[in-house]
């Protein structure tokens, strides 16, 4: 925003500041926050706390002290925040997605060379993984986690190393109880402490990072939150109708250490359920409008049960029932994506095909936090400073948000 145009919403900003922040016990860090959120919706090129105090005319290291050593709660903001945007956007679904920070050096928390989707590359980089909630129409981020690699973790490094490690951990004033996770775990965490404040997902989504673990599947099963989520083609499966069988010593040899029930056949890939269905089995699905048009493609619907001894069974052995939703389009040979979903088998194919492709509303996301808001252009090299200053751009987001969402609010879309 400009100056003029921020000056129109001021007072909305200030009750929406005054709202937001009002477990801070403090007057200066209310003001310091409502400032912070300012800096960050001002036009300007970088939104670190420099550039963002000579924009506002205020001394940088008041905002520094605010981000980095002052005393406020996070969680208590983050979670008063995360129950307004489920209010305001009123979320058709829950995205678990995560992203990418580029980093010169390795002193900031979690900075490492290692994989980001989001760069599409290895790279020296942090990774956040974060919960949105989505429609069609609107998203906003409900939380967020700051993933630790293994190099991060003085408990998983060789002994050698340790030191080292331990040393950096200290410098940037990581918890002791902060280990190396993997980022499905995170996820999780976020999902069981939003459930804890009542908030739960009416469905889940994510991409194939975290559809392709069984672990994760497992544990929304667990927690029963229904999912749709991306896998790869050669992710194993049963037909619907097979069904597992008691296991037989024949006498000879030593007796099986395992003694549950197993499949008779051996699992096949999806991409090979999908052929044996073959492409007349494809329906045409319209799911949305695009800035270009509707957008439709063909689909294959079929009920499978996704195999791997990490799922979950029933009793008897028995693998879960889900839905494979394929995507192939006409001009294709074989098909382009697949999800697998634990949604009723009754629901409607366009709903399904609506549910997995709404995660692309994330990127929109990550673009707006980034190149308007500067989600990636904090500089500081404290734990707590990483997540106050996403948690401070998240609700910035929440307020452009708002405004878009308000047909009587007077501030450019």
């Amino acid at each position: 925003m400009t100056p003029d145009q921020l000056s129109v919403v001021r007072q909305r900003l200030d009750v929406f500041a005054a709202d937001l922040f009002t477990p801070m016990v403090r007057s200066d860090q209310r003001v310091k926050g409502e400032t912070y959120l300012r800096g960050l919706l001002l036009d300007g090129r970088r939104k670190s706390m420099q550039p963002m105090a000579d924009r506002l005319g205020v001394d940088h290291q008041g905002l520094q002290q605010f981000v980095t050593t002052s005393t406020w709660d996070t969680t208590a903001v983050r979670m008063r925040l995360a129950r307004r945007a489920v209010e305001v956007v009123e979320p058709v679904a829950w995205v678990v997605d995560d992203t990418g920070f580029p980093k010169d050096g390795k002193s900031s928390p979690g900075v490492a060379r290692q994989y980001s989707g989001t760069l599409g590359k290895v790279a020296n980089c942090q990774i956040g993984v974060s919960v949105h909630a989505v429609t069609d129409t609107a998203s906003c981020p409900l939380d967020w986690r700051l993933f630790l690699p293994t190099s991060w973790d003085d408990q998983a490094v060789d002994e050698a190393d340790h030191p080292e490690v331990a040393a950096r951990r200290g410098r940037c004033g990581i918890p002791a109880d902060e280990r190396h996770r993997p980022k499905w775990s995170l996820a999780i965490e976020m999902l069981d402490e939003l459930a804890d404040r009542g908030l739960r997902p009416p469905l889940l989504a994510a991409d194939a990072g975290y559809g392709d673990n069984s672990q994760f599947r497992t544990a929304l099963d667990q927690r029963g939150i229904g999912y749709i989520m991306q896998v790869k083609g050669d992710a194993l499966a049963y037909k619907p109708d097979e069904r597992p069988v008691p296991r037989v010593w024949s006498g000879r040899g030593r007796p099986p250490t395992r003694t549950e029930p197993r499949y008779p056949k051996t699992a096949i890939n999806l991409i090979e359920h999908v052929r044996a269905a073959g492409r007349e089995a494809a329906e045409t699905v319209t799911w949305r409008a695009g800035s270009k048009g509707t957008m439709s493609s063909q689909f294959i619907f079929l009920r499978v049960r996704p195999a791997g001894h990490r799922v979950a069974r029933d009793a008897d052995g028995t693998l879960p029932e889900r839905w494979l939703i394929a995507q192939w389009p006409d001009d294709q040979t074989e098909p382009v994506k697949y999800w697998l979903s634990s949604l009723p088998a009754t629901t409607d194919h366009t709903d399904l095909v609506r549910y997995g492709k709404i995660r692309w509303r994330i990127e929109h996301d990550y673009r707006e936090l980034k190149t308007g808001l500067g989600l990636d252009h904090f500089e500081g090299r404290s734990w707590t400073g990483w997540h106050r200053h996403v948690t401070l751009v998240t609700a910035a987001h929440l307020f452009i948000t708002e405004l878009r969402l308000d047909p009587k609010a007077a501030a450019p879309a």
